[in-house]
């Protein structure tokens, strides 16, 4: 799917959302319907052809049981409240909250126009840390970073950044970030650069082992899979993904910059029938 930004029909992305999670799985309109908590087992499949209107007041737990979280479950709500509008003043105040929602979530995909940015972690962390760290000197910035690095590499990272558009500096030298959040195109479509990326946060994963249980999250399953349950999680994951880039860019401030790290992987050969 499409992010829910670049939709202004509601009931398309309703029936996106269930075409997708029917590609995946035995999905069903009357599945999606009791996790919405309606009584009718087709209400949701009359609303996407514009036989039924889903009522403001429906929105949040319709966008509840499609996984939205934070801004997400708010723009749905808002396409909601758009399309069902009394008077023009309410449809004209709906509109230009979305188109603001939109405007501040619009996350960026970086692929192989970018490959230099993948090349090395400290693109990324600077470019969380920089801007919440107003009126910093580069060896300040350098101070935070988790593994230590020095002021001339924080000056060479923040220099690139600029150059590649993905922090703006003001006439303070103060920064911001010119998209809310960045997430990385699937690998196979990026050059080796992003997979260098992965393995140096890998790298860190294992060594923050170490650290206090109350500063890092880790568990993991060992699991015997069929390819069809394989795509599944996967796209479990990847909307797993989704919900929290949508978590982290609720809040404007940042107190830490963290890594999520997920994977998933074989231990085995493929078993033959």
């Amino acid at each position: 799917m499409k992010e829910i930004v670049e939709y202004t029909d509601y009931r398309k992305f309703i029936q996106d959302y269930y075409d997708e999670r029917k590609r995946c799985s035995a999905f069903s309109w009357h599945a999606f319907a009791q996790k919405a908590g309606f009584s009718s087992d087709v209400y949701l499949k009359y609303v996407c052809e514009g036989k039924k209107n889903l009522s403001v007041g429906s929105a949040g737990s319709v966008a509840t049981a499609m996984g939205l979280v934070g801004f997400e479950h708010e723009y749905f709500v808002l396409m909601v409240s758009y399309a069902h509008a009394k008077s023009n003043e309410a449809k004209k105040a709906a509109f230009e909250e979305r188109c603001a929602l939109a405007n501040a979530h619009k996350v960026r995909i970086l692929g192989n126009e970018e490959f230099k940015y993948f090349k090395s972690w400290k693109n990324s962390v600077i470019r969380e840390l920089a801007p919440h760290m107003p009126g910093a000197k580069p060896l300040e910035i350098a101070h935070a970073c988790k593994p230590k690095i020095s002021a001339a590499e924080v000056s060479e990272t923040l220099d690139f950044l600029v150059k590649a558009k993905l922090l703006k500096k003001d006439r303070d030298g103060n920064y911001r970030q010119t998209d809310k959040a960045i997430k990385m195109a699937p690998v196979e479509a990026v050059p080796l650069a992003a997979r260098d990326l992965q393995r140096q946060m890998g790298e860190f994963a294992l060594k923050s082992i170490d650290l206090p249980i109350s500063e890092r999250v880790m568990s993991g399953y060992t699991l015997g899979l069929t390819r069809r349950a394989y795509e599944r999680i996967k796209k479990e994951t990847e909307d797993y993904y989704r919900r929290v880039v949508a978590i982290a860019t609720e809040d404007d401030e940042t107190e830490q910059v963290y890594r999520l790290n997920v994977q998933l992987f074989p231990m085995s050969e493929r078993l033959k029938k």
